[in-house]
């Protein structure tokens, strides 16, 4: 069931588990340009034969990556959610490519945004999407650089009366949007799986009751023992902007939790509820990847 990102998704209890979820080409009628509009679409990672439209189909990259931290020392984010780390643009092989344009490497993220009149996004960004050093441009920027510039369906020339960067608005949004979806700390708690500075956890415990929620195994990480990072994997029907994001396995074993004995360590700080909407917004950072 195909859901617009540009409405927020209310998850209840788990159940974002398993859906796509899709822009639709009228939510960038305020923009000047538009993106490629794309028929008979195929799924990245899922084609026999060369795709020849690039603005259609996302390839190489054909695997994007939503990843989130959890941030403890120091505390970064609202303590009753993880933050953003990025979206990546994986190859099918596991293999990825990165800095991909240099022509590409904008310097004025925040006022980029800003100039869109995409008020509510950054905000959103200054409160979701955090620099564990205090400098949340410094790696909004250094995501944008390092993958964003791989994804080629955000390729200038994708886009009909394209306007200056707007293809790193979009790649901000459509990431944000998508985090949307993946309130981490509300599945974790439901299963039960709670910060504690006392408890330890197994790494299939957490497995399972992510895997519960996104319908396949999601790639898990830790430092020192201590669960830290969380990777949702997807293909995608058609381009990042206007396509259906699929669940899908990760792209080789790439967790790197103990078995037991794992640490969810709980952020300084209390809880309290997030503002603006009815929906509890879904969910952020250490080290830049």
């Amino acid at each position: 069931m195909p859901l617009s990102m540009r409405s927020i998704f209310c998850v209840l209890g788990s159940a974002q588990a398993a859906l796509g979820f899709k822009y639709h080409a009228a939510d960038f009628s305020s923009y000047a340009g538009t993106p490629a509009a794309c028929s008979n679409t195929q799924i990245s990672c899922h084609n026999t034969t060369a795709v020849p439209d690039i603005c259609c189909f996302n390839y190489p990259g054909g695997q994007l990556l939503q990843t989130q931290f959890w941030d403890t020392s120091p505390s970064i984010g609202p303590v009753d959610s993880w933050t953003i780390h990025g979206l990546w643009p994986d190859n099918c092989d596991g293999t990825w490519e990165e800095y991909c344009d240099p022509s590409r490497e904008y310097t004025d993220v925040r006022s980029s945004i800003q100039a869109a009149g995409e008020t509510s996004l950054l905000t959103y960004m200054d409160r979701y999407w955090k620099d564990y050093q205090g400098n949340d441009e410094s790696l909004w920027k250094h995501e944008w650089d390092k993958h964003g510039t791989c994804i080629n369906t955000l390729r200038t020339e994708c886009y009909s009366g394209y306007s200056s960067k707007e293809e790193m608005v979009d790649f901000f949004r459509i990431t944000v949007d998508l985090f949307k979806t993946l309130d981490s700390y509300k599945t974790l708690a439901i299963a039960g799986i709670t910060p504690s500075s006392t408890k330890t956890y197994t790494a299939a415990a957490i497995q399972s009751a992510l895997t519960t929620a996104h319908g396949f195994p999601v790639t898990i990480g830790c430092k020192d023992g201590e669960f830290n990072e969380i990777w949702y994997h997807y293909n995608v029907k058609g381009s990042l902007q206007t396509g259906e994001f699929i669940p899908t396995p990760p792209d080789g074993t790439k967790s790197t939790c103990p078995t037991s004995g794992v640490k969810y360590l709980p952020k300084s700080g209390t809880i309290t509820p997030a503002a603006t909407t009815n929906c509890s917004l879904a969910p952020v950072e250490t080290y830049y990847s």
